[in-house]
């Protein structure tokens, strides 16, 4: 094992340094291999690869990444994925097939970060599991992003983005009471096991540089990310006994926070739950008499009158259109906003002046809009430094720098190998 290791990473010293150069990245010279698909790897490696690291996207061949087809497609190709893969070298590899899995552990020979997002058990199928890949570098961080996580008895079953969202107690309180429980919107349940990913890559790196620069494998689970949201739903079960219900725009125990019909038919959101906030609060809907009750001095107090002090503030708001309300409450420093759409979120300046909304275009010239980078880093921010690949782009580039000649190439390509 050792002597092969050693052939392999001196064929592997052989590949390109496409490593970002500029050294004022945080995460320049750190090398990704992805291996996931869809949205939790992915998402993962994007904000690794928006603070400089260097990300090698592996995708089967003739097909790519599934989200390639996601949602609304121009010319074909999901325009999610511009924004889901910018960053990004993609290299089409069949995994199943020995040749390839020869390339990765090649690959992970120069790899600081693996991620992957297979069903557990997938990688050891293939002889690219976590004891084989930290055998042949034992530097290699590990990501493993999966439904249930690595062990325990659902870990064989598979799990998207929904079903953490629902086990992990989420989808219980989306929604109105007494009605079926609603998606949040977006894929949250994967996004949030992404987040967890990036902080348990970046937790990994710095033990790794601190203390003899071994890697450790990091498992997180859909489910888990979500519980990790959950707030006090635990301990109030724990001690009262609690089970938290859906209660629509309301936030229950924290009074008021809740939103509000206006008289052009839109909704504020109003935050008064702060005892100073909601005495200026009563100060603008003109009911002195509520914020000199006291049993509205606290939050507790509050909360146990929640349905008499929201009325309060309906019977304001329904007089006013949404902007005269919005005006009215910043201007008494009061937390309040409206329900923004995409198109809001368009048109708004705030947005704009913090560069959220970036513009852009695709490879046939459309114009196209994408997210901003978050966080934003006041000395080394983030970058866009290449668009989303095309499928397979950087495949032979990659390949050849391996060690891999044209004839192999040409017979990796006809056999569908790559």
């Amino acid at each position: 094992m050792a002597a092969a290791a050693q052939t392999l990473k001196m064929v592997a010293h052989q590949l390109l340094d496409i490593t970002m150069t500029d050294l004022s990245k945080p995460l320049a010279g750190v090398r990704v291999l992805e291996l996931g698909q869809l949205i939790a790897g992915p998402f993962a490696a994007k904000m690794l690869g928006e603070f400089g690291a260097t990300v090698i996207k592996i995708e089967p061949p003739g097909t790519g990444d599934p989200l390639r087809k996601w949602r609304l497609l121009h010319n074909g190709t999901s325009v999610w994925w511009q924004v889901q893969s910018r960053n990004k070298q993609s290299v089409t590899l069949d995994l199943r097939q020995p040749e390839a899995q020869d390339v990765i552990r090649k690959l992970v020979l120069e790899t600081d970060v693996l991620i992957e997002n297979f069903r557990p058990g997938t990688l050891e199928g293939w002889g690219l599991g976590w004891e084989e890949l930290h055998a042949l570098n034992p530097k290699l961080v590990m990501l493993r992003v999966s439904g249930y996580g690595q062990t325990g008895p659902y870990r064989d079953l598979p799990g998207f983005g929904v079903v953490g969202e629902a086990m992990g107690g989420l989808r219980h309180l989306s929604g109105e009471p007494g009605r079926p429980p609603v998606r949040v919107g977006v894929s949250i349940g994967d996004s949030l096991s992404a987040l967890h990913g990036v902080i348990g890559v970046l937790l990994a790196l710095r033990h790794r540089d601190q203390n003899g620069g071994t890697g450790q494998m990091i498992d997180v689970a859909l489910y888990e990310s979500v519980f990790n949201m959950m707030e006090s739903l635990l301990p109030e079960y724990a001690v009262f006994n609690a089970i938290r219900q859906p209660s629509g725009s309301a936030l229950p125990g924290i009074t008021p926070s809740n939103a509000y019909l206006c008289s052009d038919g839109k909704y504020a959101l109003i935050a008064g739950n702060g005892d100073s906030i909601f005495k200026r609060l009563m100060g603008v809907i003109n009911r002195p008499d509520m914020a000199a009750n006291p049993d509205y001095d606290h939050n507790d107090g509050r909360a146990r009158h929640a349905g008499v002090i929201d009325a309060a503030i309906q019977a304001w708001s329904i007089q006013h259109p949404l902007e005269h309300v919005l005006q009215a409450l910043h201007e008494a420093r009061i937390p309040a906003g409206r329900i923004y759409d995409i198109a809001d979120i368009c048109d708004d300046p705030h947005y704009k002046a913090r560069n959220m909304i970036l513009e852009d275009t695709l490879d046939d010239g459309t114009p196209i809009k994408v997210p901003g980078i978050v966080p934003k880093l006041g000395t080394t921010p983030g970058t866009i430094e290449r668009k989303a690949p095309t499928l397979g782009q950087d495949t032979e580039q990659v390949l050849s720098h391996l060690g891999i000649d044209t004839a192999t190439l040409k017979d990796w390509s006809e056999r569908g190998i790559i």
